[in-house]
C-alpha cells in the first residue's frame, strides 16, 4: 500500500511553486537585480535558479537513466548555465517559473508506483550507493525551499515582510483575540 505517490509528489511540489510565486510576485521590479552580498545570486538569478531546478530530474527521469555515471553533467551544467544567464524581467521570470514548474508536476503526476519505486545508481563513492525514483523526485521540491528561504531573507533585507510570516503572525493575533473573549 502507496501513502504518497505521484500525485501527492506533483500536489507538494505546487504548493511549495505557489509560495515561490507569492514572494516572485511581491519582489519589486527594480528590487531584482538586488544581492545580499557581491558573490550571492540576485533575486532574479534566485528565482531563475529555482525554475531550472526541477530540469536535472526531468532529464533523469524522462530519459529513464538508472545509472548517473551515464549523465554527462559538465554538458548538463553548461546548459543550466547559459539559461541562468539569459537576462529576463520580472514578468518573464514569473512566467518561466510558472511554465518550468507546471512542467515538472505535470510529469511527475503521471508516474506510475513502479516507476517510483525503481533504484537508480548514484555516482561511485556517493552514499547511498542507490536511491528510489521516487526520492530523486523529492529533491526539486527540496531544493525549491532552500531558496525560496534565502528570497525570503532578501525580502527582508529590502524591507518586505514575506507572506508566510504575514500569514502566521495574521493567525497569532486571530488565536490571541479568541483567549481574550
Amino acid at each position: 500500500m502507496t501513502y504518497y505517490g505521484s500525485k501527492d509528489i506533483a500536489a507538494a511540489f505546487r504548493q511549495v511553486r505557489s509560495n515561490t510565486l507569492q514572494i516572485a510576485s511581491e519582489i519589486p521590479d527594480d528590487k531584482y537585480g538586488f544581492k545580499p552580498s557581491p558573490e550571492s545570486r540576485s533575486v532574479g538569478q534566485t528565482l531563475v535558479h529555482i525554475a531550472l531546478g526541477p530540469g536535472f530530474q526531468l532529464h533523469i527521469q524522462t530519459n529513464k537513466i538508472n545509472d548517473l555515471k551515464l549523465v554527462n553533467f559538465p554538458e548538463l551544467m553548461q546548459k543550466v548555465m547559459a539559461e541562468e544567464a539569459k537576462p529576463r524581467n520580472k514578468a518573464e521570470t514569473i512566467a518561466f517559473l510558472k511554465a518550468e514548474g507546471e512542467k515538472f508536476a505535470t510529469f511527475v503526476e503521471s508516474l506510475s508506483d513502479s516507476f517510483l519505486a525503481e533504484q537508480v545508481a548514484m555516482p561511485p563513492g556517493a552514499t547511498p550507493a542507490t536511491k528510489s525514483r521516487f526520492e530523486m523526485l523529492l529533491s526539486p521540491k527540496e531544493h525549491e525551499m532552500h531558496h525560496r528561504g534565502q528570497l525570503m531573507t532578501m525580502q527582508r533585507m529590502i524591507g518586505q515582510t514575506p507572506h508566510l510570516t504575514r500569514q502566521m503572525n495574521e493567525r497569532m493575533a486571530q488565536m490571541m483575540a479568541q483567549a481574550k473573549k
